[in-house]
């Protein structure tokens, strides 16, 4: 999945609670809210500067645009965290843990691995693996192919 793709499965999928979603989707989702964030929070210190006072950093609250933007994307967010704990078969209230400190660092270990091979108890697996270990790789030999027993490199997971 790329930057694009994950970014309409993110809207399409607004309130989606159920499936599972890869890392590829996880990832560019978030990359994508951080540049936007980012982006919102630059309009809001440039045309709204009396709610972003940045000598203060310690009483720094968001402006309006990102205030906005923050409460639209919520739902959407919450729902791919919790499609993406899925990948993984865990349940969706795991998403609870990221407001424990230390253990928050296991929904991230979560987050960052890879899904369950094959299909689980939530949904097909989103990358097609057949639950049978490693996929055979095409390698060129000649002028036909071979099969090898290499697992593949996914770039999109």
């Amino acid at each position: 999945m790329n930057f694009t793709e994950a970014i309409r499965s993110g809207f399409e999928n607004y309130a989606n609670f159920s499936g599972r979603a890869q890392r590829s989707a996880y990832w560019y989702w978030a990359l994508f809210i951080v540049l936007v964030t980012l982006a919102l929070n630059v309009l809001d210190t440039t045309f709204f500067s009396e709610f972003t006072e940045l000598e203060d950093l310690a009483n720094y609250a968001p402006g309006p645009l990102a205030s906005l933007w923050s409460i639209a994307v919520l739902i959407p967010n919450l729902a791919l965290a919790v499609r993406r704990l899925h990948d993984r078969d865990k349940s969706g209230w795991f998403v609870l843990l990221m407001f424990i400190p230390i253990v928050n660092f296991y929904i991230l270990y979560l987050f960052v691995t890879r899904g369950t091979d094959g299909p689980n108890r939530f949904g097909e697996d989103p990358l097609g693996g057949s639950g049978k270990g490693s996929v055979s790789v095409l390698e060129k030999e000649g002028d036909g192919y071979s099969k090898s027993n290499i697992p593949p490199v996914d770039p999109d997971n």
